[in-house]
């Protein structure tokens, strides 16, 4: 019996939240950085914007912690080789970084909304005015921070999808697309 090839895919699953992932990413990083901090906290709809954002944070966490531990479970394509091992090493840590920045905005988005008193406000309807501002709390910096290198991680991450397709032509695009695993 011969031992199982690896595959030149990632598994469906982790395509599809791939996707999925960066849409719901990109959705929550323009309504936090343009729309969220555009809209002063006196402005009644910026509950409404809240309870979409934290909504959407959460559920980017979840689907990012399913995404790790599937990640951590299937057989992956090997590692892309460019020919140059320190373009190799920053695409594997690249990536890693992409788990630990997501979830680390998460919880900085949780510490803010925790310090902030937001869950009965944002979902409980309390009827509490929203903090003055959201600066006031440490947690808010960090998310500041974090989001701007997720920002700059997926530029970069854009970059080299252009690099691979265009310059390298080494049909790399396919790994995170759908179809056979063996093709």
């Amino acid at each position: 019996m011969s031992a199982p090839t690896q595959p030149t895919r990632y598994h469906p699953f982790l395509v599809t939240l791939h996707w999925l992932l960066a849409l719901m990413i990109g959705v929550a990083l323009f309504a936090g950085g343009v729309l969220l901090a555009e809209t002063p906290n006196s402005d009644p709809d910026k509950i409404f914007m809240l309870r979409a954002h934290m909504s959407i944070g959460i559920l980017i966490l979840l689907l990012m912690l399913v995404r790790l531990f599937v990640r951590l479970r299937t057989s992956k394509p090997a590692h892309a080789a460019t020919g140059n091992p320190m373009l190799d090493k920053a695409g594997t840590w690249t990536h890693w970084a992409f788990y630990l920045f997501v979830i680390l905005m998460a919880g900085s988005g949780i510490g803010i909304s925790v310090l902030a008193g937001l869950p009965p406000i944002v979902f409980g309807g309390s009827g509490d005015p929203l903090p003055a501002d959201f600066w006031a709390y440490p947690p808010r910096y960090a998310h500041a921070i974090i989001g701007n290198l997720l920002l700059a991680l997926i530029v970069l991450h854009i970059a080299a999808f252009a690099w691979h397709q265009w310059i390298r032509k080494d049909g790399l695009f396919r790994r995170m697309w759908f179809g056979d695993r063996q093709s």
